[in-house]
């Protein structure tokens, strides 16, 4: 099915798009405006249908609600299809006559039955199958994952389509529905019109199907909004009648929410002044059936295991600058304060590499690499309370011991949780010995207390993480490191305003990450910048406005940007661990009140430099581990945010492997100027 793009226009970090296509249903050209949100670049979504009213189009709903701001933090998409057939072949009139409501604007949602417009007028099979079909195979939605709304004829066509589909729809709510319409003027015309009788029309009655086929568990609350002041309501003919339909879900034991706004009446205000309380109760339907969709059953770890040694595989690294060794390793069983995990997904980060490749200066070897892991409790040893066998956790290497007398724990200032410091930088558990055995016997050393190059593992409670089970683990990995502290570095460490001014050196995950931060954080210009232009695609469609090679100007970047801005950047953030980067970064800073905020490690040894007139003319510089988050506490939030769409993570994910066999084909793409983040599942 082709859809012929008729207009485009940018809209709450989203686009506002109106399309036209052939349609088989109703023999027309049909016309529907969507709105696609920002996070639908990468990953499919959720989406609310919305009927119009009688007279109305597409555009109505689209350009007089104001409900794209909301489907934007909410990351739903919105369709909202015309009310009608329309063409000069379409029939249009009543009796001969040419009446505002029937016909044309005012197909009513029903399919016709009647010789004159049954060619024509199917908009009920047109939105309840046909549309969505479209809509799913050609525009990012998640399949099978919708709810639908409308207002006077639409409130009632969304409540007929919910009941008469029972498990299409998550939900469904109405503004100002015709209730009953077999029972008021609107309807006896419609039916008689479209179906040759109003009898007839019972089937696309909502009063009359939920009293013959109610209730409906599986829409959970229908909500209904009416206004109080509305004419249609409250003058000489009671054309919604929502009172019929609230005693007919009485009867039935249908939840229903049927609330009667002071002062309001039937028009757009009306609309616009309610629509956030109906995308929100949208969003949470919608939320829970795409965690349903998009959650896949993970096997669990075996429980004859429990206090046993698990030997299982592991990818070794014997020595710097050496390839990494697949063999089989002993993961003792976890002691107190200790769990012992089944690493499902890692989640490779250029802190691995960098360790292997000699220069870290607390590389241990022979150990186990790997910190970005979606893991499953397999056992705790004693006193463990936090998690259970059978959690999803993912293991932070900044620890959270939450003990009262942890000034760091306890202040809001940071998250360097020093409680296992000391023992995690020497490579050991905190009682200062190792869980892994090699197959020689020889001692194996954890690395950052994570270890996830392992099919098992053991990390200190402290370190983990409990999420919702929601999130497919090969995503919930990329929240335990990179990505999480490019968004920390943006939300926590600087506090990013809106309306400022961001530049960001080196476009892999974490960089990236920095840019998708500022760009929800309201940030008005964001430079992107990197020597591998194949990273501006991406840059832009995260938020970046302007992608910069150095290797295009012959002066230092930040001299560059500073012509560029006259005074210099708001907040400037060094993601590559070059020295000579960092010092640009700051000196790119504003002028007065410009912060710049190293993210980037350093090779061993390496020192920053600058002329102390740049500190004093009010540049400010700070560096971030782990974007300041406290893991324990605020890494679910994280999650949690995914889970409603607010904070899409997908397309960090460039390459997949499979089993601790290709972890090294990870680390080969890790190094390839096109992965961002490679993910190996075991």
């Amino acid at each position: 099915m082709a859809l012929k793009l008729k207009s485009e226009k940018s809209m709450h970090g989203g686009r506002v798009v109106q399309y036209t296509h052939d349609s088989k249903t109703t023999g027309t050209e049909m016309v529907f405006s969507v709105f696609i949100p920002a996070n639908a670049e990468f990953t499919k979504v959720p989406a609310l249908y919305y009927l119009s009213g009688l007279t109305c189009t597409d555009l109505n709903f689209t350009e007089k609600a104001g409900a794209q701001q909301f489907a934007a933090k909410a990351g739903i998409m919105l369709v909202a299809p015309d009310t009608s057939p329309r063409g000069d072949d379409v029939p249009g009139d009543y009796d001969g006559e040419v009446k505002w409501d029937f016909g044309k604007g005012a197909g009513f949602y029903v399919n016709a039955t009647v010789d004159k417009f049954k060619k024509n007028y199917n908009m009920y099979d047109y939105v309840t199958k046909e549309l969505p079909a479209i809509v799913e195979a050609e525009l990012p939605a998640l399949p099978g994952v919708k709810s639908i709304t409308g207002h006077s004829m639409g409130g009632h066509g969304a409540l007929v389509c919910a009941l008469k589909n029972p498990g299409a729809y998550k939900s469904v709510s109405a503004f100002a529905p015709i209730c009953h319409p077999t029972k008021c003027p609107w309807g006896e015309k419609a039916f008689t019109g479209y179906l040759g009788s109003v009898d007839a029309g019972k089937e696309y009655d909502a009063t009359e199907l939920m009293l013959a086929k109610g209730p409906f568990p599986e829409l959970g609350e229908i909500l209904i909004d009416t206004g109080a002041a509305d004419n249609f309501l409250t003058g000489d003919v009671n054309q919604l009648r929502p009172k019929d339909f609230e005693e007919a879900c009485k009867e039935k034991g249908q939840k229903l929410t049927s609330r009667f706004q002071a002062g309001a009446d039937h028009s757009y205000y009306f609309i616009a002044s309610y629509i956030e309380d109906h995308i929100n109760y949208h969003a949470r339907a919608l939320r829970n059936a795409s965690m349903v969709v998009s959650s896949k059953p993970t096997e669990l770890p075996p429980t004859d295991t429990v206090g046993k040694p698990i030997k299982c595989k592991a990818a070794v690294a014997y020595a710097a600058k050496e390839p990494l060794k697949v063999v089989e390793v002993t993961v003792a069983p976890p002691k107190a304060g200790e769990v012992r995990v089944k690493v499902i997904s890692n989640a490779l980060c250029h802190t691995d590499i960098y360790t292997l490749s000699g220069q870290d200066p607390e590389g241990l070897f022979p150990s186990i690499l790997g910190h970005e892991a979606g893991c499953i409790v397999e056992s705790v040893g004693e006193g463990v309370s936090s998690v259970a066998p059978g959690d999803h956790v993912i293991p932070c290497y900044t620890p959270q011991c939450n003990e009262g007398s942890c000034i760091f724990c306890m202040s809001p200032k940071t998250n360097l949780c020093p409680k296992i410091r000391g023992t995690q930088g020497k490579g050991v558990m905190p009682d200062g010995t190792s869980r892994f055995t090699g197959p020689d016997g020889e001692t194996l050393y954890h690395f950052m207390g994570c270890s996830a190059f392992s099919e098992y593992t053991v990390v200190a409670e402290i370190s983990c993480a409990k999420i919702n089970p929601a999130l497919h683990l090969e995503k919930a990995s990329l929240f335990g490191c990179g990505v999480s502290t490019g968004l920390g570095a943006v939300w926590n460490t600087t506090k990013v305003e809106p309306n400022s001014s961001v530049a960001v050196w080196g476009l892999g995950a974490v960089g990236l990450a920095v840019v998708q931060a500022a760009k929800m954080a309201g940030a008005r210009r964001i430079f992107a910048i990197d020597l591998n232009k194949s990273k501006f695609q991406i840059a832009t469609k995260l938020g970046a406005t302007d992608c910069l090679n150095p290797a295009d100007y012959e002066e230092p970047m930040n001299v560059v940007l500073v012509k560029m801005t006259q005074w210099g950047v708001d907040y400037t953030f060094d993601c590559t661990g070059n020295v000579k980067v960092m010092r640009q970064a700051l000196e790119a800073a504003h002028r007065g009140w410009g912060m710049s905020c190293v993210i980037g490690v350093a090779a061993a040894g390496m020192e920053i430099a600058t002329r102390p007139f740049q500190v004093v003319t009010g540049r400010r510089w700070c560096g971030t581990a782990f974007g300041g988050w406290k893991s324990r506490s605020d890494v679910p939030k994280l999650v949690e945010r995914n889970l409603a769409g607010e904070l899409p993570i997908d397309h960090f994910i460039t390459h997949r492997f499979k089993g601790v066999e290709e972890i090294s084909k990870a680390i080969d793409a890790l190094h390839g100027g096109d992965c961002l983040r490679a993910v190996v599942s075991y």
